[in-house]
């Protein structure tokens, strides 16, 4: 059996739509088969010798939430947008600890999987915080769209003629609250779900004292933070696509097997990577790997597993590598 000493950590992050795709419905039962094939497929990182600590989106799901939460308004005080989040944090981590304790059994792994609350410090100077941009929930009428704005001073704005929505900051992530927690049961090599959602964002006054806020972190940037003050070996960030390409969508487009974090930075200044698909998962690589000298692979799900032994996926890397 390999020395536990010798385990490598790994801390992959993956989106909400993992689970709710966006050709589907996302019903809870089409949500717990996705969670099974990704199981099966991070429970084979476990049987490499790997350590693992996931930290999962909830774009699809809190979306969803708040729809329920607008519906039930008249019925129902309506949940803030940061207990949303710790709601969906709990609902998507029992489906995937379900999911992996199940093929775990089924694969003879005796480790054990627990998904923890997670809740992350922020900056209340952050500048995004007095730039809300980011919509959320449902698309409201003109006249409902005023009445919120009045009643709960909510920033709303048309959303691509669509309708009206909710928009909300979305601030970086400074600390995660239950570290100490993370270090422990990662230390004891057990699997383990954090940062749901990007995790609760918070505000810490001088006294320590914590409350919750309406906005919402980037899952990629909150992986990139644990993976950093974890030590972790590797950061694995799943997409959609195999790898990262440049001038992506293009006739021109060419894939990016290696690059370094400075390559990287040169490339997001030059507007490769948009905010809203490949450059929250490019920023994360970029700040992991520069802090700690660890590679990032972003890659799909299909591709982890050979991407993680040198075939496929995109590498992001402390160093400039020599051209062939």
């Amino acid at each position: 059996m390999k020395d536990s000493s010798a385990r490598k950590l790994v801390v992959v992050a993956f989106g909400g739509n993992a689970l709710a795709r966006r050709n589907e419905d996302g019903t809870q039962q089409q949500q717990t088969r996705h969670a099974g094939v990704l199981a099966r497929t991070l429970v084979r990182l476990l049987k490499k010798g790997h350590d693992l600590l996931l930290v999962h989106g909830n774009g699809p799901q809190v979306g969803a939430l708040l729809v329920q939460v607008e519906e039930a308004s008249t019925k129902i005080p309506p949940a803030s947008l940061d207990v949303c989040v710790a709601q969906t944090e709990g609902s998507i981590g029992y489906m995937l600890e379900t999911a992996l304790r199940n093929e775990m059994v089924a694969e003879g792994v005796d480790r054990e999987v627990i998904c923890l609350m997670t809740s992350v410090v922020v900056d209340p100077r952050d500048p995004a915080l007095k730039n809300p941009t980011k919509p959320i929930g449902p698309f409201y009428t003109p006249y409902r769209a005023a009445s919120l704005r009045r009643a709960r001073r909510w920033s709303i704005v048309e959303d691509s003629g669509r309708g009206w929505r909710k928009v909300v900051p979305s601030p970086r992530p400074l600390k995660v609250v239950n570290l100490p927690v993370l270090r422990g049961l990662m230390e004891a090599h057990h699997v383990v779900i954090a940062g749901g959602g990007g995790g609760v964002p918070v505000i810490e006054d001088a006294s320590g004292r914590l409350r919750g806020i309406e906005a919402v972190v980037d899952k990629d940037l909150t992986a990139a933070l644990i993976a950093r003050d974890l030590h972790a070996d590797l950061l694995l960030v799943l997409t959609d696509v195999d790898q990262v390409w440049l001038n992506y969508g293009r006739k021109n487009q060419k894939p990016l097997h290696r690059m370094s974090f400075k390559e990287a930075e040169r490339y997001m200044r030059r507007g490769q990577f948009p905010p809203g698909s490949m450059g929250p998962k490019v920023q994360a690589a970029i700040e992991f790997t520069r802090s700690t000298g660890h590679e990032v692979i972003i890659t799909s799900l299909r591709r982890c597993v050979s991407a993680i032994s040198g075939r496929g996926g995109t590498r992001i890397t402390a160093r400039v590598e020599p051209r062939a």
